[in-house]
């Protein structure tokens, strides 16, 4: 499987594209550095110049004009728009490269479960195979017997039409084969070989708990590094759009010769330097305009970056889940393998002396093939589980033993961290579903059959915990009080009195505490005259919680804001706080 995942990675044009669009993205970060340096101009000019001058003697000028000029340009202040734009220009690249990681890990997943899928319909396929050969087998018995005259013509029928039936299961099963065979080479350019080895076994690197498991696919998975380096990407973009505010200063130095240069007469030759200096200071508010869009950007590229988040934590949660269903239907699976093989065996030979009907002997073997498929899907199930848990982890490519197409960039990504950028609404929690113990379903069985149940030593009682505090109405009512207070003591400016309505632990979605609170500070006790308006109040309890969502209307005298805003209030101390705070 190694080999035919490996071919996949170098060869297959998903993995190709994302590894080109990676170098365009390395040639683009060098473009928008060269705003850095100097530009050098080259211009030469030949033509005719005529003027009439009333207060010259005489008049009226014509004369031929040619020159050769070098100019010399330098950026000294733009706003610090190319810095900016840099580090734009470097998130991006740094998605590339995190979106070329994540088309290697679909493309090796996809290979393995295209591997894993021959290997599934060639045992399906001999399973069909030699339940058509039993059949078969019995049907040319009888047709022996009823030749013979022994035998029953109506039991040569029913024989048959169960022959039939074997017939079109393994023309299906060929059918299937030959769809994932062809889906192989699709996938890796080459079709499967006649004899393909077994699966390696990935269960050793997989040991986690279910809850672990998934901290690691949401700490690891490229998919999600992608979305969060395109979320920086578009707050640098962002910040670009600040640069409009500011003047651009430039330096520039000409120098240049020739006939009547520049179209003055009789002039030889000039030289100049200077500084430019350009400030818009009106564009009917398009740049104002263009700050506020990509202030919804940001919350856009967070949003996608939370969906991301979302999307690994259930992939990654259903085929662990899928690894621990696998492993207890195979236990049983086996089981039942075993122990209709017996029962047919039984069987045919109670047939043969005529103690079972030909329809029991035939309801036997297509049980015993049915079992025996169950159990070749349930088994090529659970190897699937392995490599697509593997596959949400990122850790695929790597515990196959393989290489990426010329993963030459790693450096990239080598002190990566997605820090305070991590998804906001998106914890690593698993899903538990509760399963009846199997001692409960025996003991209902034994119940149903009127037997007493077996006595089991009684475990001594444990202490019942604490209910969980639960908002009931009468905090959402508090909280909403609590709202308008905060309010008020915005509006009045009352800075210490805000900050009060947070929890000692609130955890700003970026940056510190202390920056937050002086960030704050600064923007609560803000001069001049402002106004606040929460339209649109919504409130209501989640758990131990309650969450309050409006729509903030923010007027200064130079600034205007609308948000969605969304406060999420605990009690702490006998009081209702603010713990987390997001704006949408």
């Amino acid at each position: 499987m190694a080999a035919a995942v490996q071919k996949a990675i170098d060869t297959n044009p998903e993995v190709t594209a994302r590894l080109n669009a990676l170098r365009a993205a390395n040639n683009e970060v060098d473009v928008a550095r060269g705003a850095y340096y100097p530009t050098l101009d080259l211009s030469a000019d030949v033509g005719r110049n005529k003027d009439k001058i009333s207060t010259r003697n005489p008049d009226s000028l014509s004369f031929t004009r040619s020159g050769v000029a070098l100019t010399a340009n330098q950026v000294l202040w733009d706003g610090r728009l190319t810095a900016k734009e840099v580090e734009r220009l470097g998130h991006a690249r740094t998605v590339r490269y995190f979106e070329f990681l994540a088309a290697t890990e679909d493309t090796a997943l996809e290979a393995a479960r295209a591997y894993l899928d021959v290997l599934r319909f060639r045992k399906l396929v001999q399973l069909a195979e030699d339940n058509y050969t039993q059949h078969k087998y019995v049907f040319d018995q009888l047709q022996s017997k009823f030749k013979a005259g022994v035998g029953r013509g109506v039991d040569s029928e029913q024989a048959n039409a169960r022959l039939a039936l074997a017939e079109s299961n393994m023309t299906t099963e060929v059918a299937n084969l030959h769809d994932v065979s062809a889906r192989f080479l699709r996938l890796v350019g080459d079709v499967p070989a006649a004899k393909l080895p077994a699966a390696p076994n990935l269960e050793t690197s997989l040991k986690a708990d279910n809850a672990e498991l998934i901290a690691q696919a949401l700490a690891k998975n490229a998919s999600i590094s992608a979305a969060i380096e395109n979320l920086r990407a578009v707050q640098a973009e962002a910040s670009t759009k600040e640069s409009p505010f500011q003047p651009r200063v430039e330096a520039r130095l000409r120098t240049g010769a020739g006939k009547n240069f520049d179209g003055l007469r009789d002039r030889k030759s000039a030289t100049s330097a200077e500084i430019l200096l350009n400030w818009n200071l009106y564009k009917g508010g398009s740049d104002t305009a263009r700050v506020k869009q990509f202030a919804d950007l940001i919350n856009q590229a967070a949003d996608q970056r939370d969906k991301a988040c979302r999307d690994v934590r259930q992939t990654a949660a259903i085929a662990q889940n899928d690894i621990n269903r696998s492993r207890q239907q195979l236990a049983a699976l086996d089981r039942n393998v075993l122990a209709i093989e017996k029962a047919r065996d039984a069987y045919r030979q109670q047939f043969d002396i005529g103690q079972r009907s030909l329809l029991d002997l035939l309801n036997a073997e297509n049980e015993l093939y049915t079992a025996k498929r169950a159990f070749a899907n349930a088994d090529a199930d659970l190897q699937l589980a392995h490599v697509r848990t593997q596959a949400a982890r990122n850790t695929l490519v790597a515990n196959l033993g393989l290489s990426r197409t010329n993963d030459d960039q790693a450096d990239l990504v080598k002190d990566w961290q997605a820090a305070s950028d991590a998804a906001q609404r998106c914890p690593a929690t698993s899903v538990d579903v509760p399963v009846t113990p199997r001692e409960e379903l025996d003991a209902r069985a034994r119940k149903q059959a009127g037997v007493s149940p077996v006595a089991t030593p009684v475990a001594a009682p444990v202490a019942a915990a604490a209910a969980p505090i639960v908002a009931d109405a009468a905090a959402v009512q508090t909280v909403a009080q609590r709202l308008d207070d905060w309010a008020a003591s915005w509006r009045a400016k009352d800075v210490e009195r805000y900050l009060s309505f947070y929890s000692k632990a609130f955890a700003p979605a970026r940056g510190t505490h202390a920056k937050w609170a002086q960030e704050r500070r600064r923007l609560v006790g803000k001069e001049g005259a402002i106004d606040l308006k929460l339209d649109g109040v919504k409130a209501s309890p989640q758990g131990d919680a309650v969450q309050t969502a409006f729509t903030q209307i923010y007027t200064s005298a130079n600034f205007k804001d609308q948000t969605a805003k969304l406060l999420t209030w605990r009690q702490e101390a006998n009081q209702w706080v603010i713990v987390k705070e997001s704006n949408r």
